[in-house]
């Protein structure tokens, strides 16, 4: 299986860092997101990354050759003309992903020690089109899951905004998405005919007869360092080791 890392977003919530760095090179400790990412995948298993690219692309292409690859078979999926929204990008990486049954997609600002390997194991014997890892977490946007865990909506209480595949909420609850998911091969056949889309609409318009799951990694440490506060809590918060591509915990000292 190869994974998606999602890295072209311009970083906006990260400024000033992101003025003259990608967002994927930003720092959390003494390693830049993308590194933490890619030694997290590795360690995992994975052979085969493809990265997208968009905001100081040549930098993030020159990090990766000047530490060749960390090893692995690295593609590029270049967005640097058009930012193309997390489904558009999903989409413009498909030729990737040639002969793939599945493939795991992870946020560049997302940092956690979830196991993947169970979380791909419970996307292949449910035979789900997409699995995504969820928390039981704060957040202000929540996907609407019933208990059996199958997406059924989405909402954000602070614009007011909800979005139900069924008639009522009746038997449903909430529970935060954790950025990282596994895509089965076969959702390439349904994207929209436009280039740029987001991915949580289009989920939506298919989790009304597609079986579209989640897998609760509460148990995991989770961060997201897509903000300068954020950023700071987990470079206090997480510790790395780079002797174990592998091992990344919690500094709870």
């Amino acid at each position: 299986m190869k994974a998606l890392i999602l890295a072209a977003g311009t970083g906006t919530r990260l400024q000033p860092l992101t003025d003259h760095t990608p967002k994927a090179l930003v720092k959390a400790g003494n390693y830049s997101l993308l590194e933490i990412v890619i030694r997290r995948l590795a360690g995992a298993g994975f052979k085969s990354l493809v990265i997208n690219v968009h905001h100081f692309p040549e930098q993030i292409v020159d990090f990766l050759r000047s530490n060749n690859n960390f090893g692995l078979d690295i593609g590029i999926s270049d967005e640097s003309g058009e930012l193309l929204d997390t489904g558009g990008a999903i989409k413009k990486a498909v030729p990737f992903f040639e002969g793939e049954e599945d493939v795991l997609v992870h946020n560049i600002d997302i940092l956690t020690n979830l196991n993947y390997q169970d979380l791909i194991d419970y996307h292949k014997k449910n035979d789900a089109l997409i699995t995504l890892a969820v928390k039981n977490r704060a957040t202000s946007r929540s996907l609407i899951v019933d208990a059996s865990g199958r997406l059924c909506g989405w909402e954000y209480p602070e614009k007011k905004l909800c979005i139900l595949t069924r008639e009522n909420r009746k038997g449903l609850k909430t529970i935060a998405f954790s950025g990282v998911y596994v895509l089965s091969t076969r959702i390439f056949e349904k994207f929209p005919m436009e280039n740029v889309f987001g991915f949580t609409p289009w989920i939506l318009d298919l989790a009304a007869k597609e079986k579209i799951l989640t897998w609760d990694q509460s148990p995991a440490f989770w961060y997201e360092a897509g903000r300068i506060d954020s950023l700071e809590m987990a470079s206090r918060s997480v510790i790395f080791d780079e002797n174990d591509p592998a091992f990344i915990s919690e500094n709870i000292g």
